[in-house]
């Protein structure tokens, strides 16, 4: 069965194996979340290139992140028999050869299909990341260690949207994709070329006898009642935190604001808001434990998000500072503890939250929509709210759980 060949204390603070997995799951995550959502920022330009609608032009969106939803399970069950670290480097290394194809992509359905593929690639990233770095790193550091590459990824989905939407407006959205593309290759090497060799984890190329199957594994991570709990955090909140990045262009656009859609791009700069945060998630869980820092960040999320209700410039620009830093620190202490209480399978535990974490951002991102279309901001606000809500009342279910209250490290 797998597992590792002797007790191995993982990777502690400062080591240089600490330092080379710090850098290269901040480059995996640059380089997965650039292109995932490079085409998000290059939207109406694609629109008129392509004569397709506001809504099909968004299918390109949808197309990857619904092949990424759809592969994370699999990449699981690939990483147990072949290392977390070489399904790491093949995912990596599909992507970007897929990102490459995206900007040549010679129609609207061509486009798609890549997407949809490239989103199957970039799975394989999400998918086993924080198993990997849950049995490599010392179990003290690994909550500021989740905390660095959550913060890759907001800074990765941000400059996929900042590099790519300037240059659809000069030049071209292909030429945006294409940019963007080759600043992943980029992340991709750094990535490849820093993480350390895995220490904690040992692969068996095919299941023997009493080893639990991939559906075992599954099932026995869906019975726990505390993962469903982190992986209803994923849902709810990314489902929310999507909603509100998706209408709130439509609410600039509109009196008292009248902002230009070039410039309510710039909201995204926000996201530099969940860079901070994500990576200061592993220094407050070390303080307070796991469990407050989440409910704080949830917190931090709804005032966040009601005082965006101002008609006040920025008051609105505070208000999603103040939501996407509640955001990612949520994100990155329920991603990170995943792994510490997976019961059939760190990785298949992890690809859940991800699967609950993605669809969430497919669903609620456009059912959000039903209420913000007739009732305007504050319908869409108030349904983003009872999401926050439904996220902390199942984090009741966390109480008691390893990790939830202050570990006490000796000095010394």
């Amino acid at each position: 069965m797998a597992g590792p060949r002797e007790p191995w204390p993982g990777h502690a603070q400062g080591s240089p194996g600490y330092r080379r997995m710090i850098l290269a799951l901040f480059a995996a995550g640059v380089a997965t979340f650039s292109q995932l959502y490079s085409v998000q920022g290059v939207l109406p330009e694609l629109s008129r290139d392509l004569d397709v609608s506001e809504s099909q032009a968004a299918l390109a969106v949808s197309a990857a992140t619904l092949g990424l939803a759809v592969a994370v399970v699999g990449w699981s069950a690939v990483a147990d028999r072949f290392g977390r670290l070489r399904t790491m480097h093949a995912a990596v290394a599909a992507a970007v050869v897929l990102g490459l194809l995206v900007p040549f992509a010679p129609g609207y359905e061509a486009l798609l299909a890549v997407r949809f593929v490239e989103g199957l690639a970039l799975g394989g990233i999400p998918a086993v990341a924080l198993a990997y770095l849950s049995e490599e790193v010392a179990p003290m550091y690994a909550a500021v260690a989740a905390g660095t590459y959550i913060s890759g990824t907001s800074l990765g989905g941000l400059a996929g949207r900042m590099v790519a939407g300037p240059l659809s407006e000069f030049v071209s959205w292909r030429v945006g994709t294409l940019v963007v593309s080759l600043m992943a290759a980029v992340a991709a090497a750094v990535f490849i070329l820093a993480a350390p060799k895995p220490r904690g984890f040992v692969p068996v190329p095919r299941r023997t006898p009493g080893e639990p199957t991939l559906a075992r594994k599954l099932l026995m991570n869906l019975r726990d009642r505390r993962l469903l709990a982190l992986y209803a955090q994923g849902l709810f909140l990314m489902g929310g935190f999507v909603a509100v990045y998706n209408y709130l262009g439509f609410r600039l656009e509109a009196p008292p604001f009248l902002i230009p859609a070039s410039w309510g791009s710039l909201v995204f700069l926000a996201y530099l808001s969940g860079a901070w945060s994500s990576r200061r998630s592993g220094t407050m869980v070390a303080r307070f434990g796991r469990l407050p820092v989440l409910l704080g960040s949830i917190g931090v999320m709804a005032a966040g998000l009601a005082v965006t209700l101002a008609p006040w410039l920025p008051a609105v620009v505070a208000g999603l500072l103040l939501l996407t830093a509640g955001f990612f620190s949520a994100h990155a202490v329920a991603s990170g503890w995943v792994p510490v209480l997976a019961v059939g399978g760190r990785a298949q535990a992890a690809s859940l939250y991800n699967l609950g974490y993605y669809a969430g951002s497919s669903l609620f991102g456009w059912a959000v929509g039903l209420l913000f279309v007739p009732f305007g901001w504050p319908g869409a606000v108030a349904c983003v709210g009872a999401l926050m809500a439904a996220a902390a009342a199942s984090a009741a279910a966390l109480r008691g759980s390893p990790g939830a209250a202050r570990r006490v490290i000796p000095r010394g």
